[in-house]
Protein backbone atom coordinates (compact mmCIF):
# COMPACT_ATOMS: atom_id res chain seq x y z
CA UNK A 1 0.00 0.00 0.00
CA UNK A 2 1.39 3.38 -1.06
CA UNK A 3 0.63 6.17 1.43
CA UNK A 4 0.88 9.74 0.16
CA UNK A 5 0.60 13.11 1.85
CA UNK A 6 -0.39 15.85 -0.61
CA UNK A 7 -0.09 19.52 0.22
CA UNK A 8 -2.77 21.16 -1.95
CA UNK A 9 -3.23 24.23 0.22
CA UNK A 10 -1.93 26.61 -2.46
CA UNK A 11 -4.68 25.53 -4.88
CA UNK A 12 -7.20 28.34 -4.53
CA UNK A 13 -7.93 29.34 -8.14
CA UNK A 14 -7.33 28.51 -11.80
CA UNK A 15 -4.96 25.70 -12.68
CA UNK A 16 -4.35 24.68 -9.07
CA UNK A 17 -8.00 23.88 -8.49
CA UNK A 18 -8.29 22.16 -11.87
CA UNK A 19 -5.36 20.00 -10.88
CA UNK A 20 -6.81 18.84 -7.54
CA UNK A 21 -10.30 18.33 -8.97
CA UNK A 22 -8.88 15.81 -11.44
CA UNK A 23 -6.02 14.17 -9.54
CA UNK A 24 -7.92 13.45 -6.30
CA UNK A 25 -10.64 11.28 -7.95
CA UNK A 26 -7.96 9.52 -10.01
CA UNK A 27 -5.99 8.67 -6.87
CA UNK A 28 -9.15 7.41 -5.20
CA UNK A 29 -9.60 4.85 -7.99
CA UNK A 30 -6.30 3.19 -7.05
CA UNK A 31 -6.96 0.41 -4.50
CA UNK A 32 -3.27 0.26 -3.56
CA UNK A 33 -3.03 3.98 -2.63
CA UNK A 34 -4.06 5.89 0.46
CA UNK A 35 -3.74 9.67 0.29
CA UNK A 36 -4.10 12.41 2.86
CA UNK A 37 -4.69 15.78 1.19
CA UNK A 38 -4.42 19.19 2.83
CA UNK A 39 -6.82 21.68 1.24
CA UNK A 40 -8.26 25.07 2.08
CA UNK A 41 -11.49 25.19 4.07
CA UNK A 42 -14.56 24.02 2.20
CA UNK A 43 -12.84 22.44 -0.79
CA UNK A 44 -13.31 18.87 0.43
CA UNK A 45 -17.08 19.28 0.00
CA UNK A 46 -16.52 18.99 -3.75
CA UNK A 47 -15.48 15.36 -3.29
CA UNK A 48 -18.05 12.82 -2.15
CA UNK A 49 -17.85 9.13 -1.29
CA UNK A 50 -14.09 8.80 -1.54
CA UNK A 51 -12.64 5.60 -0.08
CA UNK A 52 -8.92 6.04 -0.39
CA UNK A 53 -8.51 9.81 0.06
CA UNK A 54 -8.98 11.73 3.30
CA UNK A 55 -8.75 15.47 3.85
CA UNK A 56 -7.28 17.89 6.32
CA UNK A 57 -8.88 21.32 5.92
CA UNK A 58 -6.92 24.42 6.85
CA UNK A 59 -7.99 28.05 6.82
CA UNK A 60 -5.87 29.37 3.97
CA UNK A 61 -4.12 32.71 4.14
CA UNK A 62 -4.15 35.07 1.14
CA UNK A 63 -0.52 35.84 2.01
CA UNK A 64 1.58 33.10 0.42
CA UNK A 65 4.61 33.73 2.64
CA UNK A 66 2.44 33.44 5.74
CA UNK A 67 1.04 30.19 4.36
CA UNK A 68 4.62 29.01 3.71
CA UNK A 69 5.53 29.69 7.36
CA UNK A 70 2.46 27.81 8.56
CA UNK A 71 3.33 24.81 6.42
CA UNK A 72 6.95 24.76 7.62
CA UNK A 73 5.95 24.79 11.29
CA UNK A 74 3.01 22.37 11.32
CA UNK A 75 3.09 19.94 8.39
CA UNK A 76 5.94 17.69 9.49
CA UNK A 77 3.94 16.41 12.46
CA UNK A 78 0.81 15.96 10.28
CA UNK A 79 2.80 13.85 7.83
CA UNK A 80 4.17 11.66 10.61
CA UNK A 81 0.71 11.16 12.12
CA UNK A 82 -0.71 10.16 8.73
CA UNK A 83 1.88 7.40 8.28
CA UNK A 84 2.65 8.68 4.78
CA UNK A 85 5.73 7.46 2.93
CA UNK A 86 6.07 10.31 0.41
CA UNK A 87 5.08 13.98 0.39
CA UNK A 88 3.80 15.65 -2.78
CA UNK A 89 4.02 19.44 -2.50
CA UNK A 90 1.70 20.81 -5.17
CA UNK A 91 2.23 24.54 -4.81
CA UNK A 92 5.75 25.45 -6.05
CA UNK A 93 7.22 25.55 -2.54
CA UNK A 94 8.74 22.53 -0.79
CA UNK A 95 8.51 21.57 2.86
CA UNK A 96 12.06 22.24 4.07
CA UNK A 97 11.93 19.82 7.00
CA UNK A 98 9.95 16.99 5.44
CA UNK A 99 10.22 13.75 7.46
CA UNK A 100 9.70 11.72 4.24
CA UNK A 101 11.01 11.98 0.66
CA UNK A 102 9.35 14.79 -1.26
CA UNK A 103 8.08 15.36 -4.81
CA UNK A 104 7.76 19.06 -5.63
CA UNK A 105 5.31 20.10 -8.34
CA UNK A 106 6.63 23.34 -9.84
CA UNK A 107 4.37 25.10 -12.34
CA UNK A 108 4.75 28.86 -11.85
CA UNK A 109 6.57 30.26 -14.87
CA UNK A 110 6.61 33.82 -13.52
CA UNK A 111 9.60 33.12 -11.31
CA UNK A 112 11.74 32.39 -14.36
CA UNK A 113 10.18 34.84 -16.84
CA UNK A 114 12.28 37.83 -17.88
CA UNK A 115 9.26 39.13 -19.82
CA UNK A 116 7.20 39.25 -16.63
CA UNK A 117 9.93 41.03 -14.67
CA UNK A 118 10.27 43.62 -17.43
CA UNK A 119 6.48 43.98 -17.77
CA UNK A 120 5.79 44.71 -14.10
CA UNK A 121 8.68 47.18 -13.91
CA UNK A 122 7.37 48.98 -16.99
CA UNK A 123 3.96 49.23 -15.33
CA UNK A 124 5.57 50.63 -12.18
CA UNK A 125 4.45 47.58 -10.20
CA UNK A 126 7.58 47.45 -8.06
CA UNK A 127 5.86 45.79 -5.10
CA UNK A 128 4.73 42.93 -7.35
CA UNK A 129 8.23 42.74 -8.87
CA UNK A 130 9.88 42.40 -5.44
CA UNK A 131 7.20 39.94 -4.29
CA UNK A 132 7.92 37.76 -7.34
CA UNK A 133 11.67 37.93 -6.72
CA UNK A 134 11.21 36.84 -3.09
CA UNK A 135 8.88 34.00 -3.99
CA UNK A 136 11.23 33.01 -6.80
CA UNK A 137 14.08 32.70 -4.31
CA UNK A 138 11.99 30.35 -2.17
CA UNK A 139 10.88 28.41 -5.25
CA UNK A 140 14.48 27.89 -6.38
CA UNK A 141 15.56 26.81 -2.89
CA UNK A 142 12.56 24.46 -2.83
CA UNK A 143 13.91 22.65 -5.87
CA UNK A 144 17.12 22.08 -3.92
CA UNK A 145 15.15 20.72 -0.94
CA UNK A 146 12.97 18.25 -2.84
CA UNK A 147 14.20 14.81 -3.85
CA UNK A 148 12.33 15.13 -7.16
CA UNK A 149 10.95 18.22 -8.89
CA UNK A 150 8.24 17.75 -11.52
CA UNK A 151 7.24 20.23 -14.24
CA UNK A 152 4.07 19.92 -16.37
CA UNK A 153 5.88 20.31 -19.71
CA UNK A 154 9.27 19.50 -21.19
CA UNK A 155 9.82 23.14 -22.14
CA UNK A 156 9.25 24.36 -18.59
CA UNK A 157 11.33 21.50 -17.16
CA UNK A 158 14.28 22.67 -19.29
CA UNK A 159 13.72 26.24 -18.11
CA UNK A 160 13.67 25.16 -14.46
CA UNK A 161 16.80 23.05 -14.91
CA UNK A 162 18.76 26.00 -16.30
CA UNK A 163 17.35 28.30 -13.60
CA UNK A 164 17.99 26.02 -10.64
CA UNK A 165 20.95 23.93 -11.78
CA UNK A 166 19.03 20.81 -10.74
CA UNK A 167 17.44 18.11 -12.93
CA UNK A 168 13.67 18.39 -13.33
CA UNK A 169 11.31 15.61 -14.43
CA UNK A 170 8.49 16.17 -16.93
CA UNK A 171 5.03 14.81 -16.17
CA UNK A 172 2.40 16.30 -18.46
CA UNK A 173 -0.83 17.36 -16.84
CA UNK A 174 -3.82 15.32 -17.86
CA UNK A 175 -7.25 15.88 -19.33
CA UNK A 176 -10.50 13.93 -19.34
CA UNK A 177 -12.70 14.90 -22.28
CA UNK A 178 -15.64 12.79 -21.10
CA UNK A 179 -15.67 14.46 -17.70
CA UNK A 180 -15.15 17.90 -19.20
CA UNK A 181 -18.18 17.56 -21.47
CA UNK A 182 -20.40 15.45 -19.21
CA UNK A 183 -22.61 18.25 -17.87
CA UNK A 184 -25.53 19.02 -20.19
CA UNK A 185 -26.72 22.04 -18.23
CA UNK A 186 -26.57 25.12 -20.47
CA UNK A 187 -24.46 28.21 -19.99
CA UNK A 188 -25.79 30.90 -17.65
CA UNK A 189 -28.56 32.82 -19.39
CA UNK A 190 -26.62 36.08 -19.69
CA UNK A 191 -23.64 34.32 -21.29
CA UNK A 192 -25.93 32.53 -23.73
CA UNK A 193 -27.59 35.81 -24.64
CA UNK A 194 -24.18 37.35 -25.38
CA UNK A 195 -23.32 34.44 -27.67
CA UNK A 196 -26.67 34.68 -29.43
CA UNK A 197 -26.00 38.37 -30.08
CA UNK A 198 -22.82 37.33 -31.88
CA UNK A 199 -24.45 34.67 -34.03
CA UNK A 200 -23.26 36.23 -37.30
CA UNK A 201 -19.83 37.32 -36.05
CA UNK A 202 -16.40 35.73 -36.09
CA UNK A 203 -16.28 34.56 -32.47
CA UNK A 204 -12.87 34.42 -30.79
CA UNK A 205 -12.37 33.05 -27.29
CA UNK A 206 -9.76 33.58 -24.58
CA UNK A 207 -10.25 31.72 -21.28
CA UNK A 208 -8.39 33.39 -18.41
CA UNK A 209 -8.89 35.74 -15.51
CA UNK A 210 -7.15 39.05 -16.09
CA UNK A 211 -3.43 39.17 -15.32
CA UNK A 212 -0.34 40.63 -16.96
CA UNK A 213 1.42 37.49 -18.18
CA UNK A 214 -1.50 36.38 -20.33
CA UNK A 215 -0.71 39.50 -22.37
CA UNK A 216 -4.29 40.69 -22.91
CA UNK A 217 -3.14 44.01 -24.33
CA UNK A 218 -1.52 42.44 -27.42
CA UNK A 219 -4.77 40.64 -28.13
CA UNK A 220 -6.79 43.82 -27.64
CA UNK A 221 -4.58 45.72 -30.09
CA UNK A 222 -5.15 42.96 -32.67
CA UNK A 223 -8.95 43.25 -32.66
CA UNK A 224 -9.18 46.59 -34.57
CA UNK A 225 -6.82 45.14 -37.22
CA UNK A 226 -9.01 42.07 -37.62
CA UNK A 227 -12.10 44.26 -37.65
CA UNK A 228 -10.72 46.51 -40.41
CA UNK A 229 -9.69 43.55 -42.57
CA UNK A 230 -12.99 41.72 -42.22
CA UNK A 231 -15.17 44.74 -43.06
CA UNK A 232 -18.13 42.67 -44.17
CA UNK A 233 -18.19 40.56 -41.01
CA UNK A 234 -18.25 41.49 -37.36
CA UNK A 235 -15.71 40.12 -34.86
CA UNK A 236 -16.34 39.42 -31.21
CA UNK A 237 -13.75 38.44 -28.62
CA UNK A 238 -15.28 36.61 -25.66
CA UNK A 239 -13.43 36.82 -22.34
CA UNK A 240 -14.11 34.74 -19.23
CA UNK A 241 -13.23 37.66 -16.98
CA UNK A 242 -14.19 41.23 -16.26
CA UNK A 243 -11.72 44.03 -16.86
CA UNK A 244 -12.19 45.14 -13.28
CA UNK A 245 -9.43 44.75 -10.72
CA UNK A 246 -11.90 43.90 -7.95
CA UNK A 247 -13.29 40.94 -9.90
CA UNK A 248 -10.00 39.16 -10.62
CA UNK A 249 -7.75 37.13 -8.29
CA UNK A 250 -4.34 38.47 -7.40
CA UNK A 251 -3.03 42.03 -7.38
CA UNK A 252 -3.28 42.70 -11.12
CA UNK A 253 -4.72 46.07 -12.03
CA UNK A 254 -7.06 45.99 -15.00
CA UNK A 255 -7.77 49.72 -15.37
CA UNK A 256 -5.25 50.34 -18.16
CA UNK A 257 -6.50 47.35 -20.16
CA UNK A 258 -10.09 48.46 -19.63
CA UNK A 259 -9.29 51.94 -20.96
CA UNK A 260 -7.54 50.42 -23.98
CA UNK A 261 -10.73 48.63 -25.08
CA UNK A 262 -13.38 51.15 -24.13
CA UNK A 263 -14.29 51.85 -27.78
CA UNK A 264 -14.25 48.14 -28.69
CA UNK A 265 -16.45 47.36 -25.70
CA UNK A 266 -18.91 50.07 -26.71
CA UNK A 267 -19.21 48.49 -30.18
CA UNK A 268 -19.52 45.01 -28.65
CA UNK A 269 -16.33 43.74 -30.25
CA UNK A 270 -15.11 42.67 -26.80
CA UNK A 271 -17.56 40.80 -24.62
CA UNK A 272 -16.77 40.19 -20.95
CA UNK A 273 -18.90 37.18 -20.11
CA UNK A 274 -17.17 36.82 -16.75
CA UNK A 275 -16.32 33.60 -14.93
CA UNK A 276 -18.09 30.52 -16.28
CA UNK A 277 -18.61 27.40 -14.12
CA UNK A 278 -16.02 24.81 -15.14
CA UNK A 279 -18.71 22.22 -15.84
CA UNK A 280 -20.25 24.55 -18.45
CA UNK A 281 -17.08 25.73 -20.18
CA UNK A 282 -17.34 23.19 -22.99
CA UNK A 283 -20.50 24.94 -24.21
CA UNK A 284 -18.59 28.21 -24.49
CA UNK A 285 -15.71 26.63 -26.42
CA UNK A 286 -18.08 24.98 -28.87
CA UNK A 287 -19.98 28.23 -29.45
CA UNK A 288 -16.82 29.97 -30.73
CA UNK A 289 -14.77 29.66 -33.93
CA UNK A 290 -11.12 30.16 -32.90
CA UNK A 291 -9.27 29.96 -29.60
CA UNK A 292 -6.58 32.62 -29.12
CA UNK A 293 -3.87 33.02 -26.51
CA UNK A 294 -1.20 35.74 -26.51
CA UNK A 295 0.41 34.65 -23.21
CA UNK A 296 4.12 35.38 -22.84
CA UNK A 297 4.68 33.06 -19.85
CA UNK A 298 3.19 29.59 -19.45
CA UNK A 299 4.05 26.22 -17.96
CA UNK A 300 1.25 24.09 -19.45
CA UNK A 301 -2.02 25.97 -20.27
CA UNK A 302 -5.05 23.74 -19.70
CA UNK A 303 -7.37 25.90 -21.84
CA UNK A 304 -5.37 24.91 -24.91
CA UNK A 305 -6.17 21.23 -24.33
CA UNK A 306 -9.80 22.07 -23.53
CA UNK A 307 -10.09 24.08 -26.76
CA UNK A 308 -8.48 21.34 -28.85
CA UNK A 309 -10.80 18.72 -27.34
CA UNK A 310 -13.77 20.83 -28.46
CA UNK A 311 -12.46 21.06 -32.02
CA UNK A 312 -11.36 24.69 -31.98
CA UNK A 313 -8.40 25.70 -34.13
CA UNK A 314 -5.84 27.55 -32.01
CA UNK A 315 -3.89 30.76 -32.61
CA UNK A 316 -1.13 30.91 -29.99
CA UNK A 317 1.88 33.01 -29.11
CA UNK A 318 5.08 31.33 -30.21
CA UNK A 319 6.26 29.85 -26.90
CA UNK A 320 8.06 26.50 -26.58
CA UNK A 321 5.31 25.38 -24.17
CA UNK A 322 2.55 26.23 -26.64
CA UNK A 323 4.32 24.38 -29.47
CA UNK A 324 4.82 21.36 -27.20
CA UNK A 325 1.18 21.20 -26.10
CA UNK A 326 -0.53 22.06 -29.42
CA UNK A 327 2.01 20.81 -31.94
CA UNK A 328 0.22 20.85 -35.35
CA UNK A 329 -3.11 22.01 -33.91
CA UNK A 330 -2.17 25.70 -33.83
CA UNK A 331 -0.64 28.49 -35.83
CA UNK A 332 1.82 30.72 -33.99
CA UNK A 333 2.80 34.39 -33.86
CA UNK A 334 5.53 36.44 -32.10
CA UNK A 335 4.18 36.98 -28.61
CA UNK A 336 4.07 40.79 -28.65
CA UNK A 337 2.99 41.31 -32.27
CA UNK A 338 -0.65 42.35 -32.53
CA UNK A 339 -0.28 42.54 -36.30
CA UNK A 340 0.93 38.95 -36.65
CA UNK A 341 -1.73 37.73 -34.23
CA UNK A 342 -4.38 39.38 -36.41
CA UNK A 343 -2.90 37.86 -39.58
CA UNK A 344 -2.93 34.36 -38.11
CA UNK A 345 -6.58 34.74 -37.04
CA UNK A 346 -7.52 35.96 -40.52
CA UNK A 347 -5.64 33.06 -42.16
CA UNK A 348 -7.57 30.51 -40.10
CA UNK A 349 -10.88 32.30 -40.65
CA UNK A 350 -10.44 32.58 -44.41
CA UNK A 351 -9.21 29.04 -45.03
CA UNK A 352 -11.68 26.30 -44.21
CA UNK A 353 -8.96 23.81 -45.18
CA UNK A 354 -6.51 25.23 -42.61
CA UNK A 355 -9.20 25.55 -39.93
CA UNK A 356 -10.34 21.98 -40.50
CA UNK A 357 -6.79 20.65 -40.37
CA UNK A 358 -6.08 22.45 -37.08
CA UNK A 359 -9.36 21.21 -35.64
CA UNK A 360 -8.67 17.57 -36.55
CA UNK A 361 -5.11 17.78 -35.27
CA UNK A 362 -6.34 19.29 -32.03
CA UNK A 363 -8.89 16.57 -31.40
CA UNK A 364 -6.18 13.96 -31.90
CA UNK A 365 -3.58 15.82 -29.81
CA UNK A 366 -5.97 16.35 -26.88
CA UNK A 367 -6.28 12.57 -26.47
CA UNK A 368 -2.57 12.37 -25.60
CA UNK A 369 -3.22 13.98 -22.21
CA UNK A 370 -4.88 11.80 -19.56
CA UNK A 371 -5.01 12.09 -15.79
CA UNK A 372 -4.54 8.35 -15.57
CA UNK A 373 -1.11 8.59 -17.23
CA UNK A 374 -0.24 11.60 -15.08
CA UNK A 375 -1.05 9.80 -11.83
CA UNK A 376 0.69 6.61 -13.02
CA UNK A 377 3.89 8.60 -13.53
CA UNK A 378 3.61 10.37 -10.16
CA UNK A 379 3.02 7.07 -8.37
CA UNK A 380 6.00 5.52 -10.13
CA UNK A 381 8.17 8.37 -8.84
CA UNK A 382 6.68 8.05 -5.35
CA UNK A 383 7.24 4.32 -5.17
CA UNK A 384 10.83 4.76 -6.29
CA UNK A 385 11.42 7.32 -3.52
CA UNK A 386 9.76 5.12 -0.93
CA UNK A 387 12.16 2.34 -1.91
CA UNK A 388 15.12 4.70 -1.90
CA UNK A 389 15.50 4.66 -5.69
CA UNK A 390 16.44 7.97 -7.38
CA UNK A 391 14.20 9.32 -10.16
Amino acid sequence: MMRLFINGLAASAGGGLTYLRNVIPELDRRPDVKATVVVSSGLSREFANLRNVSFIEVQDSPNSLRRFYHEQTTFASLIQKSGSQVLISAGNFALWNSPVPQILLSRNSLYTSEDFARDVRTRGEYTLWVDTLVKGWFARKSIERAEVTVAPSEAFARELTVWSGRPVVTVHHGFDADTFTSDDNPLPADAQDQLTAGANALRLLFVSHYNYYRNFETLFRAIPIIKECLQEKKVKLYLTCRLDSAQNPGAYRAEAASSLVSALRAEHNIVEVGAIPYRSLHHLYRACHIYVTPAYAESFAHPLVEAMSCGLPVVASDLPVHREICQEAAVYFPRFSAEQLAMRVLEVHRSSELGGKLSRNGLERSRDFTWSKHVDHLLSLARGLAKGVAA
